[in-house]
């Protein structure tokens, strides 16, 4: 598949992202019963993510909706901008964070300092991919999904300059 100026292979089927989404969802529903958690959705990559894990979570819940932004073309910029903040009072309830991927951990980190000024009774970090090798904060990432390189990926709604959102597996990109 070409995305722009970069070819990219097939490197997680749809079917093996589905089966771990199901999965994380049967933890989150085991450990919140009882429980009503607002799921914090970072957009704009884990659109796809979150709906596919929502469909499968049988709590009864609350989901809002973050932007932040720290990637620039193929590589993380360092900085973290918010650019659609929390919109949901979370005052005393059990959040989870619903990422696409955490690479460097600076998105998670800041996100987790914003939200600590709104006194929120848990968090937790659901994400679809981690990339162990790139980590730089020391994160608690309790729902994860698929651990990946530090290969740069595009499909299931994560993006190379905003395109390529729109597949179901996830692609890497063939260094030439």
């Amino acid at each position: 598949m070409k995305v722009k100026d970069k070819e990219f292979a097939v490197s997680i089927p749809e079917r093996e992202i589905l089966s771990q989404v199901a999965r994380v969802a049967a933890e989150i529903n085991r450990d919140y019963a009882g429980q009503e958690p607002v799921f914090l959705v970072v957009l704009n990559g884990s659109f796809i993510f979150a709906a596919d894990l929502l469909r499968e979570v049988t709590l009864p819940c609350e989901i809002a909706f973050v932007k932040m932004a720290s990637y620039q073309g193929t590589s993380s910029t360092g900085t973290v901008r918010e650019i659609m903040g929390l919109n949901v009072d979370v005052t005393n309830r059990p959040v989870i964070i619903v990422e696409d991927i955490v690479d460097t951990g600076f998105t998670m980190a800041h996100m987790l300092e914003l939200l600590k000024q709104h006194h929120p009774q848990s968090v937790n970090i659901c994400s679809l991919l981690v990339k162990p090798g790139k980590l730089q904060v020391d994160l608690d990432i309790r729902y994860r999904c698929l651990e990946i390189p530090n290969d740069f990926i595009v499909g299931y709604g994560l993006d190379y300059d905003q395109q390529g959102r729109n597949t179901r597996d996830i692609y890497t990109v063939v260094e030439k």
